[in-house]
């Protein structure tokens, strides 16, 4: 028994001394510390991390394991992608407090401007292919949508808890990518003062045409993305996409652009799915991400100052799981 208390006593210390060790060789180069920068509040495949650094794909995987070990990355598959992101650090995590302190200071590293237009491109590629996609598929788009999961599946959850939110019919209220304006034009009759945002020209004239047989007005239609509205200053109660964050590039951006379009007390409600494995939904509906973990949409809220709200989640019988996630702006 004393051995084996005396082995025990021993294997702890051993195994933090070890792990303490992985986390001062991670940080202890300058290419891994570019590395953590770049991925603050972005997800990049290894081939998209190759583009922005200019090094081969043998070299940044070797500074990715060693990264990963500290447990200072996580990764997802996306169809035959591998993607890094920063991980999430939790309660019992022993350094947390030392992995937060080393990344704030990190995080003041400027990106340099080369790598900031390859970013930028990065970004456009991804936008582009979700608007190729809708430019080929908008007359289509209700029958790929319905692969997935149709509107009416959890249309009722869905405005029970934007009736659970308690917002007057003057509200106004922003849905970014409305697809064909199912949810719009029955948010139509609630709501006095809407707006439909979509940066696909084919897809906004859907929305309009099915809005327009309710024969109600009060419904503005603007072409763009969230940085249009911004830019419009649309001040609203409430944000809502509508199975519309795994066609965005750059899901924790939207948390933030929210954050500013929402007034004191506004809502940000998310609908979506979880995260999945079922990699046709990328050529057949035009996905770009297989839905998010709950983790992921805490956490980009949490650093966008959003604070958590009520969910619910429902499952399919395609073995799909929705969630829908509302995120509040402090008053």
């Amino acid at each position: 028994m004393q051995a084996l208390a005396s082995s025990g006593s021993s294997f702890k210390p051993v195994c933090l001394m070890e792990s303490l060790t992985e986390l001062n060789k991670a940080f202890a180069d300058s290419l891994r510390l570019q590395i953590l920068r770049l991925l603050k509040g972005e997800s990049f495949g290894v081939l998209e991390l190759c583009r922005i650094l200019g090094i081969r794909q043998s070299a940044l995987s070797h500074h990715l394991k060693i990264l990963a070990t500290a447990k200072l990355l996580s990764t997802r598959r996306e169809g035959n992608s591998i993607f890094y992101r920063r991980a999430l650090f939790t309660e019992d995590d022993l350094y947390r407090e030392i992995k937060e302190s080393i990344l704030e200071r990190v995080d003041e590293i400027p990106i340099p401007n080369d790598r900031k237009k390859q970013i930028r491109q990065i970004h456009l590629e991804r936008a582009e292919q979700s608007l190729i996609f809708f430019r080929k598929n908008a007359d289509k788009f209700q029958e790929k949508q319905g692969l997935i999961v149709e509107h009416t599946d959890y249309a009722t959850n869905l405005h029970d808890l934007i009736a659970s939110l308690n917002l007057k019919i003057k509200s106004r209220v922003l849905e970014v990518g409305p697809g064909e304006g199912q949810l719009l034009s029955e948010l139509s009759a609630k709501f006095k003062n809407l707006v439909a945002l979509d940066n696909s020209q084919e897809m906004l004239e859907k929305s309009k045409k099915t809005v327009s047989l309710t024969n109600r007005k009060g419904v503005e239609f603007i072409l763009g993305d969230t940085s249009t509205a911004l830019n419009l200053n649309i001040k609203s109660d409430l944000v809502i996409f509508n199975m519309v964050l795994h066609h965005i590039p750059t899901p924790a951006k939207i948390f933030r652009d929210a954050y500013s379009l929402l007034g004191a007390g506004g809502n940000l409600l998310i609908i979506d799915l979880c995260s999945h494995d079922q990699d046709w939904v990328r050529d057949s509906c035009g996905d770009l991400w297989l839905g998010f973990e709950e983790a992921d949409l805490n956490h980009w809220a949490k650093k966008a100052k959003l604070l958590e709200g009520q969910s619910s989640y429902l499952a399919l019988r395609n073995g799909f799981q929705i969630q829908m996630r509302v995120f509040r702006k402090n008053i």
